[in-house]
């Protein structure tokens, strides 16, 4: 049995390995999702999150990687402390910002995601 650790481990390891179809199958039908940077998913479901965040991101950024370093978990909570970096398309600068993602996953599905990083970082790389 996959336990919402296992599930939030297999995303991030998905997303390292370019398989974004694998990661939006983690997801629940009406997945919410919410970020506090520019990417912004309206509405819910693994579509939206593909429109809103996955595509703008892949398109913005010319290399990135989120690499988690710590799992938090209680229930169905699972909190991932990690590393995001990047390097941008346009710029060519490097961003380097620590976030905190956390995550509900219920009968075996990611239903919500809520991410807090260092916007900061993020903005001065895409200046």
């Amino acid at each position: 049995m996959n336990t919402p650790t296992d599930i939030v481990r297999s995303f991030y390891e998905k997303l390292s390995t370019g398989d974004a179809p694998g990661a939006l199958g983690l997801m629940a039908p009406d997945i919410e999702w919410i970020t506090m940077w520019h990417y912004k998913v309206d509405g819910r479901g693994p579509e939206r999150v593909a429109e809103g965040l996955f595509k703008p991101l892949v398109a913005e950024w010319s290399r990135f990687a989120l690499v988690p370093t710590e799992f938090i978990t209680e229930g169905d909570t699972v909190v991932s402390l990690g590393d995001f970096t990047g390097v941008h398309g346009r710029t060519g600068k490097t961003a380097e910002a620590r976030y905190a993602h956390v995550w509900t996953v219920r009968d075996g599905k990611i239903t919500r995601f809520r991410q807090y990083i260092d916007t900061l970082a993020v903005a001065e790389a895409r200046l």
